[in-house]
């Protein structure tokens, strides 16, 4: 579970919420261009672009659940459990990215949404495990100032689509998700007119032109909500109004619960502001907001790890 948005007011921003009922040993990571990348099948790259997001605490590579790079793209992994579908073996004549590698492998190597996209078209994302631990099924959002897109590894190959709405969620696939929208749309944040014909109807409360605005957590649910939120939000704020449009879509401890009675919640909530070089984030437990300055950061040959 998960939710993400792209952001485009007076700048780009770009977070998620992580959605999970355990600790992934998540901390906030800086990799810097020296650091060596080594991937399972693709080529070392000894230099690439440096970046900032949360992975988990591993040294020898970045499992990045979000991040950003130097020239601003941003990308995140969210939970498809359904419907993520990897390649069980290489191919010849393509690139072949395993899914604990591909954040780090396309902020690593592109600078922008369109260069991302001509990279992915001869990609194909493989079932290959980090060290022992099993691939997890996800599908990825990839943003920049200026575009946004989804892409999807399913049985038909590794499908990339415009992201219009600038938000995503887990499941189903992302135009079943887009083409749910179209339930909602007569939904307003405006007084709502009353459409009785010549019966005069109003409603007596504020917010009722969003009445209909489905309130579960289910991912459907969380899309809607959360695309409504982002295109209805005032364009001209910053930070803490993103993490507003965030909170439509989060997950309260308690209020969803696994099969084996284990709460599974917002742990935590992030803003990226590439512009600034900024990270913020939000864990569950408190409400002060965390900024990393991520563009003070300079060279070195390792990860460098900070407490969330």
């Amino acid at each position: 579970m998960c939710t993400c948005l792209a952001f485009y007011g007076d700048k780009f921003l770009f977070g998620r919420n992580m959605d999970i009922e355990y600790s992934f040993g998540e901390r906030a990571a800086y990799v810097p261009r020296d650091f060596a990348l080594r991937f399972c099948a693709e080529r070392e790259q000894r230099r690439h672009y440096s970046m900032f997001g949360v992975a988990a605490g591993d040294a020898d590579f970045p499992l990045f659940a979000e991040a950003c790079n130097e020239k601003g793209l941003c990308a995140a992994g969210l939970n498809f459990p359904q419907s993520a579908f990897y390649a069980p073996a290489r191919a010849a004549g393509k690139h072949n990215v395993a899914p604990h590698e591909l954040i780090a492998w396309i902020l690593g190597s592109c600078e922008s949404v369109a260069q991302a996209r001509e990279l992915l078209q001869n990609t194909q994302i493989t079932g290959e495990k980090y060290k022992d631990i099993s691939p997890a099924p996800l599908h990825w959002m990839i943003a920049d100032a200026h575009g946004c897109i989804v892409v999807e590894p399913q049985k038909e190959g590794l499908q990339i689509y415009e992201n219009r709405a600038c938000v995503l969620a887990n499941e189903p696939p992302f135009p079943s998700q887009m083409h749910q929208l179209g339930n909602y749309a007569n939904l307003t944040a405006q007084p709502p007119c009353g459409r009785f014909g010549r019966l005069a109807v109003r409603a007596d409360w504020q917010g009722a032109g969003a009445y209909g605005l489905p309130g579960d957590a289910g991912s459907p649910s969380r899309f809607v909500r959360a695309a409504f939120s982002l295109h209805n939000a005032a364009k001209g704020e910053g930070v803490p109004h993103f993490f507003h449009m965030l909170a439509s879509a989060e997950m309260v401890r308690g209020n969803v619960l696994l099969a084996d009675g284990t709460p599974d919640y917002t742990r935590y909530a992030c803003c990226i502001d590439p512009a600034a070089g900024m990270y913020y984030v939000r864990t569950y437990d408190s409400l002060s907001v965390r900024a990393f300055p991520y563009a003070r950061e300079c060279g070195g040959d390792r990860i460098l790890f900070y407490a969330l």
